[in-house]
């Protein structure tokens, strides 16, 4: 079985050899993809955060030593 990095290594020179033309469009379906990607995060960060604060369990601070506290 192949590793994960020979398979990328593998998907990399494909790309590599691919016309201008079809590596950007490469280009452009992944910088969708990734925008994509953050989008359905921000969106389960914010359905968590509302979860939190329906539930109480959400805590607010301006407090510099508190707010390291949290993380």
């Amino acid at each position: 079985m192949r590793t994960q990095s020979a398979q990328f290594k593998d998907i990399v020179e494909t790309i590599y050899d691919l016309p201008l033309e079809a590596r950007l469009e490469l280009q452009n379906l992944l910088e969708h993809n990734i925008a994509e990607a953050r989008r359905n995060e921000i969106a389960g960060n914010y359905k968590k955060s509302q979860k939190e604060l329906e539930t109480g369990s959400l805590e607010f601070s301006s407090n510099l030593n508190d707010l390291k506290k949290m993380l």
